[in-house]
């Protein structure tokens, strides 16, 4: 028994083509269908061409900055990565129990030569929606190398309204 004979789409004279393809992959409707439907999944999706993703309002697309989150019983930590920024850049705001990063970073300079590029500049905006309450007098952001980090503490009324719930086999 040779490899050939393994091979499903070899068997008879070696001609065939694979049944998956051989109806599809030669249609030219159904080629241009395929196209017209990744190029929609693209913009809903996000390109990443430079081009907004549907709906997000920015060029940075929907999860730019991007962010990471962490819950102790404490408090609440949002990290933010925003690199290429200086503190001055950024506006952290609070308001009605969702934490929004605002902010711009614009570009470093006005090089008309330039062709090719694919760095964002322009204005973001994130919210955070925070799902507790926080103690708005004590919160705390900070800002070092490209990183944002606010710390929310939550008040004792969140704090108590965690309720640890049994698992059981």
């Amino acid at each position: 028994m040779s490899v050939r004979d393994l091979i499903p789409w070899g068997r008879n004279n070696g001609n065939q083509i694979p049944s998956v393809l051989r109806d599809n992959d030669r249609d030219p409707f159904m080629l241009l269908h395929r196209e017209v439907n990744r190029l929609f999944d693209d913009v809903f999706r996000g390109s990443g061409y430079g081009l907004p993703a549907f709906g997000t309002g920015t060029a940075f697309g929907v999860g730019w900055p991007s962010v990471e989150i962490s819950e102790t019983d404490k408090e609440i930590k949002v990290t933010a990565e925003v690199p290429g920024l200086e503190e001055k850049d950024i506006e952290v705001l609070l308001n009605d129990g969702v934490l929004a990063l605002k902010g711009e970073k614009r570009s470093e300079a006005e090089d008309k030569d330039r062709q090719f590029s694919e760095r964002y500049y322009g204005r973001f905006e994130r919210r955070i929606p925070l799902g507790v309450e926080v103690k708005e007098d004590q919160v705390d952001a900070r800002f070092k190398n490209g990183v944002l980090t606010v710390t929310l503490p939550k008040t004792e009324k969140a704090q108590s309204q965690v309720k640890r719930i049994a698992v059981k086999s």
